[in-house]
C-alpha cells in the first residue's frame, strides 16, 4: 500500500479492496506513540485528549481540503523498545506522519526508524537536545528545550541567593538532559550541584536518592523525572528533614503531580512551555477552554492537554500550507513556511534549517488545593 493511496481514499474499485479499513475513506492518518498505562500514562492521556479536541473539532468543520483527520494511538507505556515496535507499525501501515509523541527515551528509539523511513514527526513531548541535535529534516519541535527550561530556573534560583541546588533526575536519556541543562546553567555562574541522586524510570525507589540528597541540606531540588516518582522523592524528602523548594521541568505532567500530592504540592514549582491553560488570559487559552465547552465532554485543562492542542494546531496550518493534495515533502515544506507566526499569542517560528520553534518558558507554582498559579 503506497501513502497516496491512505491520501487519496477508495479511487477505483481495485484500491478499495487493496486498503485497508482505516484508509477506506478520503482522510489523513497519523500515528501516535505514547503512555497510555502505566506510570507515566497521564502523560499521553492528557496529550492525547487535546491533540484529539482540536481534531474533532476540525472535523466537524469539513477537516483539511475536505479531507478528515485520524489520529491514530498505541500505548508504549513509557518504554523504548515498545515505542519503536510501534513506530514500525505505524510505518508499516504508511501513516502519513507521526504527532506527539511522549517523552524522551521513547522519542530517541524511535527516531533511527523516523530518519530512515523519512516520515514527518511532529511535537513531541520532550525537550532534549539529543532529539535535536543533529538536525532531521523529519522532526519538528514546538517546545522549547530542557536547556531552557533548567536555565529560567537556575536564574530565578540563584537570582534569590539560593545557590545550593541539588538535582534528583531519572536514570536514563531525560533525566540526563536535564542534568545536563543545570549542570551547563550553574557552570555558567561557576557554580555545580551540590548532590545528585537518581531514580529508575517508572518505578518510585526514590530511598537511596533521598539519602544522597537530603543531608546536603541544598536550597532548592530541580526534578527531572515523571509525576509519580517526583511526588514520591517530594514525600519522602520532606520525611527526611528537607524544607525547603522543589523545581521540576514540564515533562513531570503539572496536573497529574498535583493530583498525586493534593495539599502536600503547595509551593512546589514547575517550569512550563505552553501557555496558561486555566483561565482565558490569552487568545490560544480562550480557544482552548471554548473548544473544551463546546466538546460535551468532562474534560479538565491542563498544561499537557493544552499542548496536544497547540500540537494539533500548528500540524494543521502546515497541512493548508501543504495544498490539497499533501504529500510528506509538501507537509515539510509547509510546516517551515511557519515562520514568526502567532498562534493566538503563542509565537511559532520553523524554517528550512530551523525544526525547533519556540523558546517559549515561564515558572508555575502549585497550590493546596491542587491548583496551579503562574
Amino acid at each position: 500500500m503506497k501513502r497516496r493511496d491512505v491520501l487519496r481514499g477508495a479511487g477505483a474499485c481495485g484500491a478499495v479492496l487493496a486498503l485497508p479499513a482505516f484508509a477506506q475513506e478520503k482522510r489523513i492518518v497519523l500515528g501516535q506513540s505514547a503512555a497510555f498505562s502505566g506510570p507515566a500514562a497521564q502523560l499521553g492521556i492528557q496529550m492525547n485528549k487535546g491533540a484529539k479536541l482540536y481534531f474533532d473539532a476540525l472535523n466537524a468543520s469539513d477537516g483539511v481540503n475536505g479531507q478528515q483527520v485520524e489520529l491514530r494511538t498505541l500505548d508504549d507505556g513509557y518504554e523504548p523498545e515498545r515505542c519503536k515496535a510501534n513506530t514500525a507499525t505505524f510505518i508499516r501501515d504508511d501513516v502519513f506522519a507521526l504527532l506527539a509523541y511522549v517523552g524522551t527515551p521513547t522519542c530517541a528509539a524511535a527516531l533511527p526508524l523516523v530518519n530512515e523511513g523519512k516520515i514527518p514527526f511532529f511535537g513531541p513531548f520532550t525537550g532534549a537536545e539529543l532529539l535535536r541535535d543533529p538536525f532531521s529534516r523529519y522532526v519538528f519541535h514546538l517546545r522549547a528545550s530542557y536547556y531552557q527550561e533548567t536555565a529560567e530556573i537556575v536564574k530565578q534560583l540563584t537570582t534569590l541567593g539560593r545557590n545550593k541546588i541539588a538535582v534528583f533526575y531519572q536514570n536514563d536519556s531525560y533525566g540526563k538532559a536535564g542534568l545536563e541543562g543545570v549542570t551547563r546553567a550553574l557552570k555558567q555562574l561557576n557554580l555545580t550541584p551540590v548532590a545528585l541522586g537518581t531514580v529508575e524510570r517508572n518505578t518510585v525507589d526514590v530511598a537511596q536518592a533521598v539519602k544522597d540528597i537530603v543531608p546536603k541540606a541544598p536550597d532548592a531540588i530541580v526534578q527531572i523525572s515523571a509525576y509519580k516518582s517526583c511526588a514520591a522523592f517530594i514525600r519522602e524528602a520532606r520525611k527526611a528533614g528537607f524544607g525547603s523548594t522543589f523545581y521540576n521541568v514540564s515533562f513531570v505532567g503539572t496536573q497529574a503531580l498535583s493530583d498525586e500530592l493534593g495539599k502536600e504540592g503547595r509551593g512546589v514549582v514547575v517550569s512550563q512551555v505552553m501557555p496558561f491553560p486555566f483561565a482565558p488570559i490569552t487568545p490560544i487559552s480562550t480557544e482552548f477552554l471554548e473548544a473544551i465547552a463546546k466538546s460535551g465532554t468532562d474534560m479538565k485543562p491542563n498544561y499537557s492537554s493544552m499542548e496536544g492542542y497547540v500540537v494539533a494546531k500548528v500540524f494543521v496550518e502546515g497541512l493548508k500550507r501543504a495544498g490539497k493534495n499533501p504529500t510528506r515533502d509538501s507537509l515539510i515544506n509547509g510546516l517551515e513556511s511557519i515562520q514568526n507566526s502567532s498562534f493566538g499569542g503563542f509565537n511559532v517560528n520553523f524554517g528550512p534549517r530551523l525544526h525547533t520553534a519556540s523558546r517559549f518558558v515561564d515558572l508555575s507554582m502549585l497550590s493546596e488545593y491542587g491548583r496551579v498559579r503562574r
